[in-house]
């Protein structure tokens, strides 16, 4: 695995990947990304330069990906519209890049023999009861509920069809809601704490009780390469890091932690179709690949991620007023 293509790489997940493998290994990275609104090139300041190389452009490119993977040792595929409210907006962009996308660099994979590692959603499960006491695995039934959730499911299915029509050496994992550096902030972590730091009131879907299982970037990156180095080709890996809280309590935490009092938020109206809880069991990852998290709790990750924000506004300041008008246009 000489040189990793990496698909997204300028993303939120996908940059935290290539900052641990450049920090971890001695593997080079090719970072494909089309850079929109939520690629960054920023995001890959301090990754040396004689260890990764940036391709600007679009995974529905035929050419341009043939062409990368008959370079590439390996694929670690992030590339995703990946944001629900926007899904609902206008759902045609999730299916060009999470279907037809994902059908090219299979294609791809196909041609040259390339191993490839797909990146997923706990959402294409759908939602668990909040008071079911089962979590997600390997064997749970898909159930997408939004345009987003639908597409990230319908490109799972295409990788293990491929796996099984074709030979593809591929392996898929399916992760619990990421947080950490770099993250955009129309996401809810990051939204809330730009939020405090610029003096404006967080924001809370309905009454908050919907719950996520969070984990932090840095962990789900070393569940990637663990995955891609011993993980077995046709098999679906779950990546949590038992981290379920309900947004009430993440928000409340936040304000917390940031030195404001718990309730100094503002409810606002509820996202459509808003799913209940999501939860991963993440025993197999752990059992058969020996896989650990390195954050044991939430709140340690979240304290590392409050101060990232607090140092790097160079970093978010450019989006956050634009991300702000667009939700109050929203009411939220």
């Amino acid at each position: 695995m000489a040189n990793i293509l990496v698909t997204g790489g300028a993303g939120f997940i996908g940059s935290n990947f290539v900052h641990y493998v450049t920090e971890n290994t001695d593997h080079h990275v090719t970072v494909l990304d089309s850079l929109t609104y939520a690629g960054n090139l920023a995001s890959l300041a301090g990754v040396p330069e004689e260890r990764a190389t940036f391709v600007k452009g679009d995974i529905t490119d035929a050419a341009l990906v043939d062409d990368l993977f008959s370079k590439a040792d390996s694929v670690v595929h992030y590339a995703a519209e990946s944001h629900n409210d926007n899904s609902l907006d206008t759902p045609r962009p999730f299916l060009d890049t999470n279907i037809v996308g994902t059908f090219t660099l299979l294609e791809a994979a196909r041609k040259h023999d390339t191993r490839l590692h797909h990146i997923s959603t706990d959402e294409v499960y759908g939602d668990l009861e909040l008071d079911d006491p089962e979590r997600f695995t390997e064997s749970t039934p898909y159930n997408p509920s939004s345009p987003y959730s639908a597409t990230k499911a319908g490109s799972d299915l295409l990788v293990r069809a491929w796996v099984r029509s074709f030979g593809v050496r591929a392996t898929l994992s399916n992760c619990s809601n990421n947080y950490g550096p770099r993250q955009h902030v129309e996401k809810f972590i990051p939204r809330q704490i730009t939020n405090v730091i610029r003096g404006i009131r967080p924001k809370l879907y309905g009454s908050g009780i919907n719950v996520r299982d969070w984990i932090h970037a840095d962990d789900h990156s070393s569940a990637v390469l663990t995955v891609l180095e011993k993980g077995e080709i046709g098999e679906t890996y779950l990546i949590g890091a038992d981290g379920e809280r309900n947004n009430k309590d993440v928000i409340e935490l936040i304000l917390e932690m940031m030195g404001q009092p718990k309730d100094a938020y503002d409810h606002v109206t509820d996202r459509a179709g808003h799913d209940l809880r999501y939860a991963i069991d993440s025993t197999k990852l752990r059992t058969e690949l020996g896989w650990v998290p390195s954050y044991g709790d939430f709140e340690s990750g979240l304290a590392a991620t409050i101060t990232w924000y607090q140092d790097n506004e160079a970093w978010w300041a450019p989006a956050k007023d634009g991300v702000e008008a667009f939700y109050a246009q929203r009411g939220q």
